[in-house]
């Protein structure tokens, strides 16, 4: 890509690599210049709370806010109640209105560490789509919607397309919901001036949907903007680590875990990462993602404490930093460690070893604690552990004993 932006924000899409595609960059350029832009992403409310899959997204949010644009943070209150069946092999569950309103509860705190809310001309507004899609009338909305789309066409997207070659079955539920997110589109330019909808690449289907259908209805000069669907350097999708999803909410995930999960970043995807994940300056971005040996170990570290700080803070970035040090240089046992706390009658007869690594998040499965413990990669106290029939009784739990798994991930088993 060629194109030298003038605006700010479109200049660091491009330079710190989250730009995928973009429908007319020239002209979503001048609009930048112009002035105030508003611009969304959705995301529907499928879970309690983001994970680092969202972060991209979020990053991408806080950038426009900071280059002097407006974020809207749109919550799929109603297209939730459908399901994006964007690259999916199976129909997503559908969830009850008071789970769906619980999970936004839970996203909305993740946004407001990044994003200012207000009503200012920049501030950030959160909406809900169910407050334009739960009072549509089916008649008037396939009248004055569903006639500007071709059906050939929509089977054409790549979403789809790929769904029914493999002769996976497709609802009519979720073939409508791509007409609603087109729909959003529509609403909020109609109401609050947004002109750019952003998400990540699987998402452009969607977005054009919106653009052609707003361009149809209201004759509006709106644009699209993707990012590319991260993997790491090792092939494995970004988001996911060996104990499952890395929730954003602290609840749901410590502070330390989410340190953790940045500090063992692969050496290659260092840099990249410095550069979406953090606002440190590119040069200084480079210049870590440069470092070998023993060196990049200092980077991941500032990586894992800037993307800690941004989300939970800089005491607790600076907590998880001391704690990781306790645990690998000294050999010691760290406050913030995951904790496993087990009753007096869970232990009466003994505790399984293999349970003990599946309950602490350290192996996903019983299988794969034992296949842990046969590979020589898990340790009680230090010590390799041998037998995957050992069992721990209270006065082996006297005091809090350390599990790790491999190298880098450990746990507190303790007894209350």
């Amino acid at each position: 890509m060629t194109y030298h932006p003038k605006s700010d924000f479109l200049r660091v899409m491009m330079e710190r690599g989250y730009l995928a595609d973009c429908t007319d960059y020239q002209a979503l350029d001048e609009a930048l210049v112009k002035g105030v832009l508003p611009a969304y992403i959705g995301y529907d409310a499928t879970a309690a709370s983001l994970h680092v899959g969202h972060l991209l997204n979020i990053m991408m949010l806080r950038w426009l806010q900071k280059t002097g644009h407006k974020p809207i943070t749109l919550m799929g209150g109603g297209t939730t109640k459908v399901g994006d069946p964007s690259f999916r092999a199976e129909e997503r569950p559908l969830l009850s209105p008071a789970q769906i309103d619980a999970n936004i509860a839970g996203m909305q705190k993740v946004f407001a560490r990044y994003l200012s809310y207000g009503t200012g001309a920049t501030d950030a507004i959160m909406l809900n789509n169910a407050e334009w899609l739960d009072s549509l009338n089916y008649l008037d909305f396939l009248r004055d919607i569903g006639r500007h789309f071709s059906v050939n066409r929509m089977l054409s997207f790549e979403s789809v397309k790929s769904r029914l070659d493999r002769e996976q079955s497709l609802s009519f539920l979720e073939f409508n919901y791509m007409i609603l997110q087109a729909y959003d589109f529509l609403e909020l330019f109609r109401r609050y001036g947004c002109r750019l909808q952003m998400g990540g690449s699987d998402q452009w289907g969607n977005i054009i949907n919106g653009i052609d259908l707003t361009r149809r209805v209201l004759d509006a000069d709106i644009f699209g903007l993707t990012s590319p669907l991260l993997t790491t350097s090792d092939g494995k999708k970004m988001g996911k680590s060996a104990s499952g999803a890395v929730w954003l909410d602290g609840g749901m995930l410590s502070p330390y875990e989410f340190w953790q999960f940045w500090r063992n970043t692969t050496d290659a995807d260092v840099g990249r990462f410095l550069k979406l994940y953090t606002e440190l300056p590119l040069d200084e971005c480079n210049r870590l993602g440069a470092l070998a040996g023993s060196e990049i170990n200092a980077a991941k570290i500032i990586l894992a404490n800037e993307v800690t700080t941004l989300l939970h803070g800089a005491e607790a970035a600076a907590a998880a930093e001391a704690t990781a040090r306790e645990v690998f240089e000294k050999g010691g046992i760290g406050d913030d460690l995951p904790t496993v706390a087990l009753s007096v009658d869970e232990v009466a007869e003994g505790v399984g070893i293999v349970q003990l690594f599946v309950r602490a998040g350290l192996a996903a499965s019983g299988k794969d604690a034992k296949r842990l413990i046969s590979e020589g990669g898990a340790r009680l106290n230090d010590e390799i552990v041998t037998d995957a029939a050992l069992r721990l009784g209270a006065g082996d739990l006297a005091e809090p004993v350390k599990l790790t798994a491999g190298k880098k991930r450990h746990a507190l088993v303790t007894l209350g």
